[in-house]
C-alpha cells in the first residue's frame, strides 16, 4: 500500500508541475512573444493615462459620443470582473421592457432620427462586454454625434468608415466598429472632449 501511495504522490506532484507551472509559463511566454499587445490586454493610452481596452466595452452616454451595445453585467454595466448576459429569453416580458426603454432613450436622444434602430443598440451581448457595434449602429448615430459636436455629418461619416473593421479573414463575422477607438478619434478631431 505504501508503494501505491508513493506512486500516487509522485504522479500528482509531476502533473502539478507540468500542468500548473510549466504549461502556464510556456503559454504566457509564447503569448507575450508572438502577441505582445494582445497579451497585455490591448490597452489604449492617451496622454500617459489608460483610456481603456480595445477588447472590453465601456459606457458612453453623452450625446457627443457613439454609444456601444448595452451591457447586462452587474452590479454595473461593462463590469469586466462579472462578464455575463441577461439570460432573458425572447418571450420574457423583462427583455421586452428593457428593449422598449432603450428604444425610448435612443429616440429622446435624437428625436428627428426616423431610421430603423439596429438590434445591437437595444439588446445586450452574451458577455456584456462587447466593445463593438455594427456599422449600421454607428451610421444610426452619426447625425446626433455630428450635431452635438458641431461637426459636418460627412466628416463624422468618414471617421466611422475609417474605424470600420472588416470580416475576420474576410469571411467570419460582420463589419464592426470599435466604439472606444471611434470616440477617442472624435476627441482627437475636436482636440478637447465636450463636457458630459
Amino acid at each position: 500500500m505504501l508503494a501505491h501511495l508513493r506512486a500516487t504522490f509522485v504522479i500528482f506532484a509531476l502533473l502539478t508541475l507540468v500542468t500548473g507551472v510549466a504549461y502556464p509559463l510556456v503559454v504566457t511566454a509564447i503569448g507575450q512573444t508572438v502577441f505582445p499587445r494582445q497579451a497585455a490586454g490591448s490597452l489604449i493610452e492617451r496622454d500617459g493615462k489608460l483610456a481603456g481596452s480595445r477588447l472590453i466595452g465601456q459606457p458612453f452616454d453623452g450625446l457627443h459620443y457613439f454609444w456601444g451595445r448595452p451591457s447586462a453585467t452587474s452590479p454595473v454595466p461593462y463590469n469586466a470582473a462579472s462578464s455575463s448576459g441577461s439570460n432573458l429569453g425572447p418571450t420574457n416580458p423583462a427583455l421586452f421592457d428593457a428593449v422598449k426603454q432603450r428604444i425610448r432613450a435612443l429616440q429622446s436622444a435624437d428625436p428627428t432620427n426616423d431610421a430603423k434602430i439596429p438590434v445591437d443598440l437595444v439588446t445586450s451581448s452574451g458577455s456584456g462586454l462587447d466593445p463593438h457595434i455594427s456599422r449600421a449602429a454607428a451610421e444610426f448615430q452619426i447625425k446626433r454625434v455630428a450635431a452635438a459636436r458641431k461637426l459636418d455629418v460627412a466628416t463624422v461619416r468618414r471617421l466611422v468608415a475609417q474605424h470600420t473593421q472588416g470580416r475576420t479573414l474576410g469571411l467570419l463575422g460582420e463589419p464592426r466598429v470599435n466604439v472606444l477607438a471611434l470616440n477617442l478619434a472624435l476627441d482627437d478631431l475636436t482636440k478637447s472632449p465636450p463636457v458630459k
